[in-house]
């Protein structure tokens, strides 16, 4: 049978053009599965019962089970590995903030990427994601939250893989998130972080989408970004920032660069100055994410006096900083850490 979780409005048209049922049916069974968590025909009320028959015999209407799932001490961040129909598994995190809820969503189980910080290339890249299967992790998160009288707020595409190398999904997810019978999500409220696919960043500023876009740095120079991520031999660092311009000037939105800091690697003064000739007088912000320690890489956290120094020399120069506040470091939040370990356990 035939999943239509993940369809727009158009393609359910499609899908019930054999029916011979009016348009409107599609919209409300999109209805019934965005916004009522209907995971069944026969839950649609609404709908003729010879037509829910008849539909339950073509479609399906597939939901992740949730494997695992940890909850910080603090109750700030969820985080949970969701499985697919194939065995596939996906973390996705939730974090609550002052502002509102935010889910992190992953595009890709596992990645290819072979950044050296990170826990989410360890063990390659299984597959891309569907669309449905990014919206299957934000609606598990907002059925969750409607229970507890709150909603998703924000979206980040920040999770296990490289969006832009799943591009057509990717947007099929965030048009989807848009959508007013899906959660009505305003573009600016979705951020899309690449870990600087050029050609894709390319194509994503003319896509007419105000999203916001956040470029993995983490090193101001070609040489040392180079050893931390080897997709900088492909996309050389200055190619990679003149896209980024590209973004900001096509759609007038500041890209913010995400900068792990990695002690005695990329976290000293030379670097933190170097890195405000990169950027200084851009469209630009500046993230700055003390590591969160992987066993297996051997890459430490800075101590706080240098974490401290190198945002005071960034924002002597004018550079708009932040730190990003640790959460979810008791459950293991960082990218792909959860689902190395069920993966180690088998």
């Amino acid at each position: 049978m035939n999943d239509i979780f993940g369809c727009n409005l158009a393609e359910l048209k499609e899908a019930l053009a054999d029916y011979k049922v009016p348009a409107y049916r599609a919209r409300q069974i999109a209805e019934w599965m965005y916004q009522k968590g209907a995971r069944s025909f026969d839950d649609m009320t609404n709908l003729p019962k010879n037509l829910r028959a008849a539909l339950s015999g073509a479609f399906s209407i597939r939901e992740p089970r949730v494997k695992d799932r940890l909850d910080s001490a603090d109750g700030q961040t969820t985080k949970f590995l969701l499985e697919f129909a194939d065995g596939t598994a996906v973390e996705t995190v939730l974090m609550r903030h002052s502002y509102g809820n935010s889910v992190c969503v992953s595009t890709q189980a596992g990645c290819n990427m072979g950044c050296a910080f990170c826990a989410s290339t360890l063990h390659g890249m299984a597959r891309n994601l569907t669309t449905g299967e990014m919206l299957a992790q934000v609606m598990t998160v907002e059925e969750m939250l409607r229970e507890q009288d709150g909603h998703v707020n924000t979206i980040v595409i920040m999770g296990s893989g490289e969006p832009l190398m799943n591009y057509d999904a990717v947007l099929g997810f965030i048009r989807l998130m848009h959508e007013p019978y899906v959660l009505n999500l305003g573009y600016r409220n979705i951020t899309l972080s690449t870990s600087g696919i050029v050609p894709g960043m390319y194509r994503l500023a003319e896509e007419g989408l105000p999203i916001s876009l956040s470029v993995s740095l983490h090193a101001p120079n070609q040489e040392l970004r180079a050893t931390l991520m080897p997709i900088a031999r492909k996309y050389p660092l200055t190619d990679v920032i003149e896209a980024a311009d590209h973004y900001a000037d096509v759609t007038k939105r500041r890209v913010t660069y995400e900068y792990i800091l990695i002690d005695h690697v990329n976290d000293g003064e030379e670097q933190a100055r170097e890195l405000i000739r990169l950027l200084q007088g851009k469209l630009a912000s500046v993230n700055l994410i003390p590591i969160n320690p992987v066993v297996e890489r051997n890459l430490m956290r800075p101590a706080p006096a240098r974490i401290d120094a190198f945002e005071r020399i960034l924002s002597r120069h004018h550079l708009t900083v932040t730190v990003r506040r640790e959460m979810g470091t008791d459950i293991q939040a960082a990218c792909g850490q959860l689902r190395n370990r069920h993966l180690q356990g088998k």
